[in-house]
């Protein structure tokens, strides 16, 4: 078991929100606006970065860049507390605390391994780079909870270094050499780690029938070294360029994630939309059953109105393969008909305007 009890308050359309009585499969049900994703995005903030929407803190508030909100959430009924919450004072920054003590978002991966699906999601084939690259990490976090940190150091390191190279004067070569070595360390690090995740999706798509959702094939696109003394040299030598550009060129922040409808021999950017759906869905059941898809730490499954477009058949295999996962899985709907086949043990909630009722 992973949540065993969630509660919001003033978070979004949720004054004072209280769930607890967790199952394998949890799902909230309810009229379009209800506030059935907003549960979600609560959970979803117990990972590190900023959650399925991507939110600014201010914006999560009931009271939108005045108020403040808090979710906490107890695991194996109360063994491990997280909070997470900002205040009147602060509404842009958001803490975190774990079982009482303050501490990075980072440190969220060790304690829960969280991957989501949400409609906004299903074009993520035909749009840029920068979302699958996002959705990828998510995955490799998964099972790695040090990629967090990894790509924290990363990131900052990138933007240090985009920021000296387009300075009028030329920048100094030693602090250039700092960062590049710090960027050379984590990024080949992050470039492996992706790597070898598409590889062993790779082979346990390659297991599967082609039914009943469609079978991708990924890629890794990039040309990131993951030797870090081999990428270092490639940052050293691209220092003109890169300073021409205003920008790094080369690097894990510009590799791209390739993925192939099987059975068509096409790229899922060309696919229709549902297709592009079916295909995330291949993905994300694969990941669900590599056998340390989230190590030793409780894994949960977000899934945002997953189940409205799919037939009985799609359905069906979809809660069988979730069940085999080992996951804490929540779900979201409408109604609770298209629900009617999921495994024991399932619990169900109704959401109404923020307000939460056990059925």
């Amino acid at each position: 078991m992973a949540l065993t009890r969630l509660s919001l308050r003033d978070f979004r359309n949720h004054a004072a929100t209280r769930l607890d009585g967790m199952a394998t499969f949890n799902v909230l049900v309810g009229e379009n606006g209800a506030g059935k994703t907003n549960v979600l995005e609560a959970i979803s903030l117990f990972s590190p970065g900023r959650g399925m929407r991507r939110a600014h803190p201010a914006d999560m508030a009931s009271n939108k860049g005045a108020g403040d909100f808090a979710v906490a959430a107890e695991l194996e009924d109360g063994a491990v507390q997280l909070n997470t919450a900002t205040t009147p004072a602060t509404p842009g920054r958001r803490t975190v605390r774990i079982n009482g003590a303050e501490t990075p978002a980072t440190r969220l991966a060790e304690w829960l391994a969280m991957t989501w699906l949400t409609p906004a999601m299903d074009r993520l084939f035909a749009e840029g780079a920068t979302a699958r690259r996002r959705f990828l990490d998510r995955l490799v976090l998964a099972g790695e909870p040090g990629h967090a940190r990894i790509a924290t150091r990363y990131e900052g390191a990138l933007r240090e270094r985009n920021r000296l190279l387009g300075e009028a004067d030329e920048p100094d070569p030693v602090w250039l050499d700092a960062l590049e070595t710090q960027m050379a360390e984590t990024g080949a690090q992050l470039a492996a780690s992706r790597r070898a995740l598409v590889e062993r999706l790779n082979t346990a798509l390659a297991a599967q029938d082609d039914g009943p959702f469609a079978r991708p094939i990924l890629a890794y696109n990039g040309e990131t070294p993951v030797d870090a003394s081999a990428f270092a040299a490639a940052l050293r030598n691209g220092r003109r360029r890169d300073r021409a550009a205003g920008r790094t060129l080369t690097g894990p922040h510009r590799d791209d994630l390739d993925v192939v409808m099987a059975a068509k021999n096409a790229p899922a950017a060309h696919c229709s939309t549902g297709e592009q759906k079916a295909l995330l869905i291949s993905i994300v059941l694969a990941h669900a059953a590599l056998p340390d898809a989230g190590g030793e730490r409780p894994r949960l499954l977000l899934l945002d109105e997953i189940a409205a477009h799919l037939d009985p058949l799609r359905r069906s295999a979809l809660y069988e393969r979730l069940a085999a996962s080992g996951a804490q899985v929540w779900m979201t709907g409408t109604e609770p008909s298209p629900f009617a086949d999921l495994p024991a043990p399932a619990a169900f909630w109704r959401v109404d305007e923020g307000k939460v009722e056990r059925i």
